[in-house]
């Protein structure tokens, strides 16, 4: 596993994570409870911070990174992600914003200063472009993203289930 500061900032986990031996986690990253981050993610927390909520899962060869401070964006772009919240295979988060409750399709691009707010679908190969809010309560779809239509009280409940599924697989993983 490479799991290494940044000067002086470390890594931290919160209880009963599973971080993958392949991934590559650095400098100021903080994660809940429950969080799985699976094979060859990268995680770079140099320039700025990394808020990872609970129970949250980052898939296979997911990019998350954050912006730097500078004179048009004093405090730069933390990447800040809440809880419930799966991001699929192959993404890239930048410096975003991520409530919580959100499922990320695969090779999605969420860039500098996009908002997803709560309860929300982005579908795979969407890209969120750089200060875009996306409400709560939709599917997004596209390149660059829209709103398709209102998720339904199904898919509001398997935003929910899809982080509990991959909580039950950690737990798996943790076993062996």
């Amino acid at each position: 596993m490479a799991i290494r500061p940044y000067k002086d900032k470390h890594p931290q986990f919160g209880q009963r994570c599973y971080i993958d031996e392949s991934a590559v986690i650095v400098g100021d990253i903080q994660t809940g409870d429950d969080v799985s981050i699976w094979p060859l993610v990268a995680a770079r927390g140099d320039v700025n911070h990394m808020r990872i909520g609970e129970r949250t899962n980052v898939q296979d060869g997911t990019v998350l990174h954050v912006t730097r401070k500078s004179a048009q964006h004093p405090k730069g772009y933390p990447l800040i992600i809440g809880d419930d919240v799966t991001i699929g295979h192959k993404c890239m988060l930048h410096g975003c914003t991520l409530g919580s409750r959100i499922l990320v399709g695969m090779g999605a691009i969420i860039m500098d200063g996009a908002v997803v707010e709560d309860d929300v679908f982005i579908g795979a190969g969407c890209l969120v472009p750089p200060g875009k809010t996306l409400k709560s309560g939709y599917l997004y779809v596209g390149s660059p993203a829209k709103q398709a239509r209102p998720i339904n009280e199904g898919e509001r409940a398997f935003l929910k289930q899809s982080a509990e599924n991959y909580v039950q697989l950690k737990e798996d993983y943790l076993a062996d």
